[in-house]
């Protein structure tokens, strides 16, 4: 059996079947969760109606990997639930819960989280509970047995359990956060079932083209020595872009030193960043006026330190002549919705990662070889807060 090019025993032997077949196995998983998510969305509308009527914010939260998702998503939910939507890292709200919780408000809280046994990840439920008026939680988890999912609250509280193939073994997140991006967006879009179903579909055709036709690609720019990577995104494709560093820079073990930014942010200042070792990664919008931004962009890298290699991520292809390579997802004229998009935008940072760690000889399943980052985060001391 073949994971991402590569025969079964010489993963095991490079520490790296676990990620290579979290990987590959994505479009599978995103359709097995689709399908569990309807078995189970009665109850999750009956949840959301009760909280959408009390709640006057809804905050996306989560540690690390699980706390991108919220940058792709809180725009979907502004728009279809119409109340502010924040995306807060439950890593800032451990140390500065008053910064977002009082006694006026009631937020709906939709927590994202692989194991729930981060120690933020309880705590930051708690605070809420403690200085909020109200609260409802919305847990969204790849572990049913994870103290996520055991979180007692006097508040109301529904429960979401991914399927278990979304509980990546692997250090890096892969599957699970892809497939608890989409079980956000199916929550965003709970009322539009059936297009949901026809925008997996085609998200499955995307990283299906990705699997079957690029990984060569992916392996080839892996071989390049890179030592800095940019990774750029606009609006729900910034948390793509964020997530995509994270990828690279972890797998890496932090010898590829990974940034990312908006399109437009990038002007102010980060753009100094490029020099003759950087790899640059534009994952591009598919709505037309927000291209009009990227692509003012990518022609103004013509000025300052020429990047290593410019690799071009898109839905259909961009007249963008200064990229060395375009990714296409399409290979027609079907478009998908600007929301998911960052579902299958994503597979390239993951690609990039895992051949780039193969390539520096770590073993991707674990590549921190000094321990300084493990699959749950440990050592985290959690302190009552001084009024």
């Amino acid at each position: 059996m073949k994971y991402l090019n590569h025969p079964e025993t010489f993963l095991l032997e490079k520490g790296a079947l676990h990620t290579a077949k979290e990987i590959a196995e994505q479009p599978g998983l995103w359709k097995k969760t689709t399908e569990k998510f309807y078995t189970e969305s009665t109850a999750i509308k009956s949840f959301l109606s009760i909280a959408h009527h009390e709640a006057n914010s809804i905050i996306l939260t989560g540690a690390g990997t699980s706390a991108f998702i919220g940058y792709s998503l809180q725009g979907s939910f502004f728009r279809t639930m119409h109340i502010p939507t924040f995306c807060i890292a439950t890593t800032d709200i451990v140390s500065h819960p008053q910064n977002y919780f009082n006694q006026s408000q009631t937020p709906l809280i939709i927590s994202f989280a692989r194991s729930g046994n981060s120690p933020e990840s309880i705590a930051a439920l708690a605070l809420a509970d403690q200085f909020s008026k109200k609260c409802f939680h919305l847990i969204i988890t790849c572990d049913g047995s994870g103290s996520l999912a055991e979180f007692h609250t006097i508040n109301p509280k529904h429960i979401f359990v991914l399927p278990s193939e979304a509980n990546d073994k692997s250090l890096a997140m892969t599957g699970s956060y892809t497939s608890m991006l989409i079980t956000g967006l199916l929550i965003a879009f709970i009322q539009q079932q059936g297009v949901c179903k026809k925008q997996i579909e085609l998200l499955y055709q995307y990283a299906e083209k990705i699997f079957s036709k690029e990984l060569d690609t992916f392996q080839l720019i892996a071989e390049k020595e890179f030592q800095r990577a940019v990774f750029l995104g606009s609006g729900n494709l910034y948390g793509t872009a964020k997530e995509s560093a994270l990828k690279l820079q972890e797998l890496t073990d932090g010898q590829v030193i990974c940034k990312e930014d908006t399109y437009l942010g990038f002007r102010h200042g980060p753009k100094s960043i490029i020099n003759e070792n950087t790899l640059v990664v534009y994952i591009f919008s598919n709505n037309p006026h927000v291209q009009r931004y990227e692509k003012d962009l990518l022609f103004s890298m013509k000025q300052g330190n020429a990047a290593m290699y410019q690799l071009g991520i898109s839905e259909h292809r961009l007249n963008a002549g200064t990229l060395q390579r375009q990714i296409i997802f399409s290979s027609g004229s079907k478009k998908i919705a600007e929301d998911f998009l960052p579902v299958c935008s994503v597979l390239p940072g993951q690609l990039l990662g895992f051949y780039k760690s193969l390539q520096l000889g770590l073993m991707p399943d674990a590549p921190s070889e000094s321990g300084a980052i493990s699959r749950v985060v440990q050592g985290v001391n959690i302190y009552p807060v001084i009024a």
